[in-house]
Parts: structure tokens; sequence; C-alpha cells
């Protein structure tokens, strides 16, 4: 195929997906077909839905807490450790993270101490190890894991800002440039691109920001997307407003904007990100990132902000005790009986959001970087009321999920997400806890034992079998039949020959009859039917 087929072809099927996105399904829609060659497809979003009938729906799954992680307790870390971000490189799995110190003056206001860019790594995901990089003074002494701190920035009139590191495997990027991320600039405003050869030695890669349209007071981030040849930046504006270096009015709300670029350096087709619907929300870190499994499918964890201090006090928001004590009083009862009540209440006399905001994490997709499906239902939630939780700083989910070894002798990997708890102001520094949650198992289509069915939209595909990754209860089952374009079930392959599959696999043949060659339908517009009683389903791929 001709490079001008292959861009229309591109150009069609992304024009497909936002309209299935926004809800737009007229015949002539409905009836294209999408080319899914051998990929993982996932049910993170409507893309590939036909119709549900029966007792089945999408449904959005949630992490399980496990373990704490790091505990970010070494003094030049602070108590208000932010901007974590993980990822697999070889055999290890390496963190990078921003450490603050948040203190109180006199005066009730609020004091950002000196910042510090940090490292660590483990070789399972699980156990991690600060090391001594030798690099950086804090105190007299350079025994610490610190890569730059902010002097080594303002070198470069950089700050330190939140620095998302990532492996850059575009086959051009050069030894010397392996390892990228963003850095703010201080004047004027922007992201000014880094690069490093090991992902501890950085330099700039412009002696000025290459990205300035935003507000980029959050953890900005790019990446190499490998499935659309080219880099892609995600950061942090103000729907309304003014935020630049000389004047900071944000208004609006917080929201995500997107550029694409060949070299990291010059950008285009910058974007504000859309979503399925049109409501309207505070989005604090983005977290977007190709899934590993289905690269063609772009995921972010992007925080939500909400205050819930309800109706504004009355009273002057002044600073002085009795002003804080009267705004508190005005509080909702369910946010006074939150945990750290009176942590709370201290940080709510700097500013009443600070003591009132609450954050968690959602989900979202997209295939084309601009469209998102954003489940609007938490996705990380605060979880059970506990020291350190229900705060505003909790749940700020690190960037990248990663896939880890499971702690269940002989259970298969599963995805390891990690995010921020504890509360700032006190003396001790915040923790990271591990969450997980089953590859692809974001989002599954979930059937009652009554039982219900998923037909897909029309597709092509390449490969010999048809792989599933579900779950069924004892009782349950699932079924695929596979049809013509206009629905027809395929001699071979109908619902009732499909031997019944039960139990809970990543990885698992469909087979008709025994036979489970679909080589003589590939390459032809199919549909899909899964029928599933008591089952989820969390993926489907064609392959050899």
């Amino acid at each position: 195929m001709s490079l001008p087929e292959l861009k229309g072809r591109a150009m069609r099927k992304s024009r497909l997906f936002l309209l299935i996105l926004l809800g737009v399904t007229p015949n002539s829609v409905a009836q294209e077909t999408l080319h899914i060659g051998s990929r993982r497809e996932l049910f993170a979003d409507r893309a590939l839905v036909d119709r549900l009938d029966g007792q089945v729906a999408l449904r959005l799954h949630h992490p399980v807490p496990r373990e704490i992680v790091m505990e970010h307790d070494e003094p030049w870390e602070g108590n208000n450790t932010v901007y974590h971000c993980v990822f697999k490189d070889g055999d290890r799995y390496r963190m990078f993270y921003v450490g603050l110190h948040s203190t109180l003056t006199e005066k009730r206001q609020l004091n950002i101490g000196p910042s510090s860019f940090c490292y660590a790594e483990s070789d399972d995901g699980i156990h991690w190890e600060k090391p001594n990089l030798g690099l950086c003074e804090y105190q007299g002494s350079k025994a610490n894991n610190i890569i730059m701190d902010p002097a080594t920035a303002a070198q470069h009139n950089l700050r330190l800002g939140a620095p998302a590191v990532f492996r850059d495997d575009n086959p051009e990027a050069t030894l010397d440039a392996r390892y990228k991320t963003f850095m703010a600039s201080r004047s004027p405003l922007g992201m000014v691109p880094m690069k490093s050869p090991d992902g501890i030695h950085w330099s700039p890669m412009s002696n000025k920001p290459v990205i300035t349209d935003g507000a980029f007071d959050s953890m900005n981030l790019g990446f190499w997307d490998s499935e659309r040849g080219e880099y892609r930046a995600f950061w942090r504006y103000f729907t309304g407003g003014t935020t630049n270096a000389e004047e900071w009015k944000p208004a609006g709300v917080r929201a995500i904007r997107t550029a694409a670029s060949k070299d990291l350096l010059h950008w285009e087709s910058q974007a504000d990100l859309s979503y399925q619907n049109s409501l309207e929300m505070e989005l604090y870190e983005n977290g977007i990132h190709p899934y590993h499994r289905a690269p063609h499918l772009l995921i972010g964890m992007p925080v939500r902000y909400i205050d819930r201090a309800g109706a504004p006090s009355t009273t002057s928001p002044d600073g002085n005790d009795q002003a804080g004590a009267d705004r508190v009083r005005n509080w909702p009862a369910s946010l006074q009986a939150l945990p750290d009540f009176e942590q709370r209440q201290a940080r709510s006399a700097i500013s009443e959001r600070y003591g009132s905001a609450l954050t968690e994490g959602l989900f979202m997709s997209s295939r084309d970087g601009v469209h998102f499906h954003r489940w609007d239902e938490g996705f990380l939630r605060p979880g059970p009321e506990r020291p350190g939780t229900w705060n505003y700083g909790q749940q700020f989910v690190a960037w990248h999920s990663v896939e880890t070894a499971s702690t269940v002798e002989g259970a298969p990997n599963e995805l390891s997400l990690y995010a921020t708890e504890g509360v700032w102001l006190e003396k001790k520094g915040k923790t990271l806890r591990r969450y997980t949650l089953r590859l692809d198992g974001f989002v599954s289509v979930h059937a009652s034992l009554q039982g219900g069915e998923l037909f897909t939209r029309p597709v092509e595909f390449v490969g010999g079998m048809l792989s599933l990754n579900f779950s069924t209860s004892a009782a349950g089952s699932v079924k695929v039949e596979l049809q013509d374009a206009q629905g027809q079930p395929l001699p071979g392959f109908q619902l009732k020959d499909c031997d019944e599959l039960f139990g809970d696999t990543l990885d698992r043949k469909v087979s008709w009859q025994g036979n489970t060659d679909v080589s003589s339908v590939a390459g032809k517009t199919v549909r899909l039917r899964f029928s599933l009683h008591d089952a989820d389903l969390y993926s489907f791929q064609f392959r050899d």
C-alpha cells in the first residue's frame, strides 16, 4: 500500500473513532470496517462495540491496594514529595520524583523550601532502593539520591518543576539522548526538553522553551509514540484567565493540552483534549502513556480535584484564627469527619481549599491522543478512611503502569500502579503505596448469570487464532461467534459450535468443535458476537 493510501486509511480510522466516541453512529459509520490486524483490543472505550444485549455492560474496575513500597523519610525529600514517574528499563524498574518541604510561617503563609529531583530503582517493582549518587550536596554531604537540585537547574534558567522521565525508543535517538524529560523554564514560562545518556546526568536540548502556550504547573510530560512515529506532549492549561511569567491569574478549570513533534523541538497539531461527554471537571496530572500490551491505545490516569467545602464562607479569608475557625464550621459534616482534622484545619488557614479539597485518580483512553473516553467514576478512590488519606494530595498516580510478577505463587503477572499517601505540613514525608490490577483489567464486558451479549462493529484481522483474556465464576461461561459484515453467522464459527470457555486466564484460545483455526476468514470483514454468563471479558486478540 502506498504512503498516500496509508495516510488516507489512518485519517478515515481517526475520523471513525472520533465519531464513535462522540456517539455519532449513522449507518455509514457503523458499517465502516475497523482494521485491527493482530493487535490486542481492550474495551476501555466503545470504539469496537456495536451493541449490548441483555444483562451485560462495560464495567470500570478498581486497583487493589497493596503494600507501602516507599517511605519518603530522608530530610532532602521533605514532607510533600510529589510527581513520581515509574517505568521498566530492561531488567530494572526506575523511579524519579520531586521532594518538597512545606511549612507554615508565623503569619500563616505557606513556605515551600528547596526541592530535589531524586531517583530510586528496583529489581521487582516492589522493593525499592535509593542509591547513593554522590552528585548534589545537601547539608554538607553528597551521600544522597539527588539527581539535580535548584542551584543546578538555575544555571540553565530552569526550575525543577515536575520532570517526567521516559526512555526514548525512537530508532533515531542517539546514545547520549536515550532518556528524555521536560523541565520548566523560569522566563518565558514553558517546557524545555532535556536529554541524558543514563537518566542521571542531564543537559538541555534547547536554550529556550519549545512549548509556551499553557500553565505548566503540573507534571508536563512527553514520550515517543511508536505507533504513530512521533513524539507526543501533554501539559496543564486553564480554560480561562492569564498564566505566564509576568501575570498569574488563572480562571476556568484545570485542563489538558497536547501537541505532536518529530524531533521534540518543533511542535505542531496543538489541541485541547475532548471527551465523550461535556461534563466539566478539574484535572491535575494527566498520566497519559501508551499501554504496553496494546500501544495503539493511549491510557491516562488524571488526578481529579474537587473542593468539598460547600457554600463559600461569609467570613473574610484574612488568615486570622477566628476566620479560619468560622470557615471550618461551615464545612459539611462529612468533610469535618474525615481523617487528620487538625492538620486539615491548619492547611485551611493558608487557603481554604488546602483543607477542603480532595483528589483521586480517574481513567481514560484514546486512539488518537486528542479525543478521549473518560470514565467519570472514580478509578483510584481515596479508599477506607485512615490517617494520611482523603486529602488534597492523595492518590496522585505515578506516571506509567508497569507489569510486575504477582505476589501470589503461580499466578500470572499483573499491573502495578503507585500513588501517594500522607499529609503535608507534618515533619515526616509522604509514602507511596502500590496498587495492582489484572493485565488489561481497566474495563471489562461484564455479564450477570442471566447472561448477555456484545456485538462488535465490523473488523478486519490478521492471524490464525483468537485468544481471550477473561474471568468467569465456576458456573459462568463465555462463547464467541464469528459473523459476516451483515451479521450472519459464518459456517463453522457459529455460537452453537463454540466450545464453552470458563476459568480465569489472560490467554485462552477459542475453539469451535475443537477447531481453533480462523485463518480462513482472516483479511475479511467480520463481526464478533460474545455471549457471556457471570463473566468478565477484558480483551481479545487475533494472532498466529
